[in-house]
């Protein structure tokens, strides 16, 4: 496009003379270039620029089309200026060519924006810079936008100054692998200066390097749909003070890099996802350097994706570990970068004592980073919508309630709460117990085995609050050799304490527990909890009302666990489906309890009385279980009858598949 344009400028000198002598003397020799100044003057920017000149502040810009900054031109853009780019996909950027330079001189008070008048991800191009240093593409280098040439030996090039510049709705499709990025930087020199930017809404990366040695500080990337950052063809620059935002689905991760390791810096990035997603990718052989990394929300925080050398990242001075979730404190904070104009997703940690009453907002991301403990005569109440991202901290991390507190869980059937770790191992954290003033067969105000906890007391219709349409995953961290953490553990908990339509899902240990009380629920899945999935002891009494189980992977125990006493709790509509084999049913000592609608499918084991404990503690159907003894088993049995109900229909539970 730029060797068209000065073949025509060319065609137009040398036409000159002749035009000269066949018109008036009065009529001037038109000067090239002459009509981009002219429409400049108007406030339309199209075509080649071939003088210096200045934007300004003053008038209002309208991006028609390709805009370019010829070798040896400067462009200067004023503090405060506004450029509208027309939505006209990939006919419309700006762009500075080899030995052209822009000199961009935002203020935080006023920096300059460049953005299509709906910011809309694709409207438009973006900019382009194409520079003097290396580039493992070699020199003259023809880029992937605009057949632009790039690429030399002077990796102090000096390309301009970016200072406070905003861009949005960037990105253009050219064709099925290849788009505009917000900042295109194609082999740009350390001479250029490249600080305080923001691209936001870009269909394709936020900021890109093409070789070149330039480095860029302070830079806000929200929502763009492939990378953040991303480099190849060897750039050895140092990005300083990063902040990417994912919050709609669609993005691809923060960095990807590719081709050869130049080694590259990352100091101070923080990246927040509430989308899950990828943090940092490498390709090939691709690496980098990196410090003050913060990352919240990530599904995946290290993907070598092509099985380069983990040595290639090295990050806070080690290898890279692909199992750290790299989830530590923010170390950059956007909340002073007023220039920047956008609406940052605001993460409040959660830790420490909940001593009053305490209301969460949906609209809020939540971290859960410590212990976080609602303490008697306290309530916490959590909003339909709210999602809860719990840190991969095992023991330290946890929700609890104690005697004589009490927590709202107000989830509804399309807006379900979510507390879950941000990868969803099992055991990442400690899951939700709650204790009540119920009455336990271990006494009054025992200690929990988990957190050191009091409960127990004497009122089985205790009201430790409601829990409706929650979805929690990637509990039970292990405590010791004896015990670890539950999804849910309900301690003494009475029966006034709602719980309907409750998940567990990905646990390392129980789905959920009772110890002793009285508590109901009403509508309870549990998938792939890798011990029990119900678990009770301490003479549990309550009753449960549709429980669905799905086992697919080994290592889990048993459908259900229950131990000690028999308080004869009661179970209408129970699935239990598994597809790795194991056993359904366990009890031990004398316990026992009454099942009406048991649906078994998959298990080796249907019912095993562990301690030699009475068969008719197992009422099925109204009468006691009847069973065989396996051959060879003498406390193991297959039921003869009654584990063929109608399965408990799931199909309108669409709250389970809900998400971070």
């Amino acid at each position: 496009m730029k060797n068209l344009l000065i073949r025509l400028f060319t065609l137009a000198l040398l036409a000159a003379p002749i035009l000269t002598s066949c018109s008036d003397d009065d009529d001037p020799t038109p000067t090239p270039g002459q009509d981009v100044i002219d429409n400049l003057g108007k406030g339309i920017m199209e075509g080649l620029l071939l003088e210096d000149y200045t934007l300004k502040s003053s008038m209002q810009y309208s991006l028609d089309g390709a805009f370019m900054v010829s070798d040896g031109v400067t462009l200067t853009v004023e503090a405060g200026t506004q450029i509208v780019a027309k939505s006209g996909g990939t006919e419309v950027y700006l762009a500075v060519l080899m030995g052209g330079k822009i000199n961009i001189d935002g203020t935080s008070a006023l920096p300059v924006v460049m953005s299509s008048a709906s910011a809309t991800p694709g409207d438009w191009g973006g900019l382009t810079i194409c520079g003097k240093a290396v580039t493992t593409a070699g020199e003259d280098a023809t880029a992937e936008v605009g057949d632009f040439k790039y690429g030399g030996t002077d990796n102090m090039d000096d390309s301009g100054s970016i200072k406070y510049l905003v861009i949005k709705g960037t990105g253009a499709q050219i064709n099925n692998d290849s788009q505009y990025n917000g900042i295109s930087f194609y082999a740009v020199g350390s001479g250029t200066t490249v600080e305080n930017v923001a691209v936001i809404n870009g269909a394709d990366d936020g900021v890109e390097f093409f070789g070149g040695t330039v480095s860029v500080s302070t830079l806000f990337l929200q929502n763009n749909e492939d990378d953040a950052i991303d480099w190849t063809e060897g750039w050895s620059g140092t990005v300083t003070d990063a902040y990417v935002e994912h919050t709609i689905e669609g993005f691809s991760t923060v960095v990807e890099a590719d081709k050869v390791n130049n080694n590259p810096k990352l100091v101070n990035l923080t990246a927040v996802s509430t989308t899950g997603g990828t943090a940092l990718q490498f390709k090939l052989e691709s690496g980098a350097t990196i410090t003050g990394l913060s990352l919240k929300g990530y599904a995946t925080s290290v993907d070598m994706k092509d099985d380069g050398s983990l040595n290639n990242v090295i990050i806070e001075g080690e290898t890279a570990d692909p199992a750290n979730s790299y989830n530590g404190p923010a170390t950059v904070d956007p909340s002073g970068w007023t220039w920047v104009d956008a609406e940052v997703v605001e993460i409040v940690e959660l830790e420490g004592n909940v001593t009053t009453d305490v209301t969460l907002d949906a609209s809020k991301q939540y971290r859960l980073t410590g212990a976080y403990i609602v303490q008697d005569g306290a309530s916490l109440t959590i909003p339909a919508g709210t999602k809860i991202h719990a840190d991969a901290g095992g023991t330290e991390v946890y929700l609890a309630v104690l005697m004589g507190g009490t927590i709202n869980i107000d989830g509804t059937s399309e807006l379900p709460v979510v507390i879950a770790s941000d990868k969803g191992i099992p055991g990442d954290w400690g899951g939700l117990t709650i204790c009540g003033k119920g009455v336990t067969t271990a006494g009054t105000n025992v200690e929990a085995e988990v957190g050191g906890f009091k409960y127990g007391g004497t009122d089985n219709a205790d009201d430790s609050g409601s829990v409706t349409y929650l979805v929690i995953k990637g509990t039970g961290a292990q405590i010791n050799e004896e015990s670890q953490y539950n999804g849910v553990s309900l301690y003494a908990v009475g029966s006034e304490t709602t719980f309907e339509n409750i998940a567990v899902i990905n646990g390392a240990d129980d789905g959920v527990e009772f110890f002793g009380g009285a508590a109901e629920v009403t509508n309870i899945y549990l998938e792939n909890n890798e011990d029990d999935s119900v678990d009770w002891t301490e003479g549990w009494n309550g009753k449960v009302e549709n429980t669905y189980i799905s086992h697919t992977i080994e290592g889990f125990s048993t459908a259900f666990e229950g131990d000690k006493v028999n308080g004869n709790p009661m179970f209408t509509n129970v699935t239990a489906i598994c597809t790795t084999s194991g056993t359904a049913l366990q009890f031990k000592s004398t316990s026992g309890a009454t099942i009406t609608g048991l649906h078994l499918d998959g298990y080796t084991v249907d019912l095993d009385m562990k301690d030699g404990g009475d068969v008719a503690n197992v009422q099925i159907d109204g009468d006691a279980a009847d069973a065989t003894l396996i051959s060879g088993e003498t406390k193991k049995y297959t039921l003869n009858s009654g584990k063929d109900a109608a399965k408990v229909d799931i199909s309108g539970w669409s709250w389970i598949e809900a998400t971070l």
